[in-house]
């Protein structure tokens, strides 16, 4: 089944890592996949502890607004190259979930190449459980989706300025 966690507000990644140390605690073969992301947050360790298998953007240390063409080329090549890992996942069954984390962003900031990307959802079977996260969701994947979660923020600390807590939000 294809699940989609979107919105504006806080707790997308937290949910698709809920998820999957749900998953891992079930003795499934669990896959996560950090687009935008350098592969420093907080969950990463826990989550390879559990026996996840976990994949970061290395090279992604900015957000996407401030980096330049070289750097946009770099990232957009290890999307690319996750998204061909992830294609092989799907296709052979050798993964019981696999998380794409912040994927919408990726799409969004044409970090990653989209007729790759939706090939990879026409080519998606269903017999994997698959997580998209990120702000701003749309078609063709919220079409296809089994399970849609949007996010709303209703009260944050950081528009009383208080800056992401590692532990918290990262």
């Amino acid at each position: 089944m294809l699940h989609i966690y979107t919105g504006n507000g806080k707790g997308k990644t937290t949910a698709a890592v809920g998820l999957a140390v749900r998953a891992a605690g079930a003795g499934l073969r669990v896959h996560f996949y950090q687009m935008m992301k350098d592969g420093s947050s907080s969950e990463i360790a826990m989550l390879e502890k559990l026996g996840v298998t976990v994949k970061a953007a290395e090279n992604c240390c900015k957000f996407s607004h401030e980096m330049d063409d070289s750097e946009k080329a770099v990232v957009t090549a290890e999307h690319t190259a996750m998204l061909a890992e992830i294609m092989m996942l799907l296709g052979t069954g050798l993964a019981d979930l696999v998380v794409i984390d912040e994927f919408f962003c990726a799409l969004s900031a044409k970090l990653v190449d989209s007729s790759i990307a939706e090939a990879m959802l026409n080519s998606y079977n269903g017999r994997t459980e698959l997580v998209l996260t990120g702000r701003g969701a749309c078609s063709p994947y919220t079409d296809c989706a089994d399970y849609i979660t949007e996010m709303t923020p209703v009260r944050h600390p950081y528009d009383n300025g208080v800056q992401a807590r590692k532990g918290i939000e990262y």
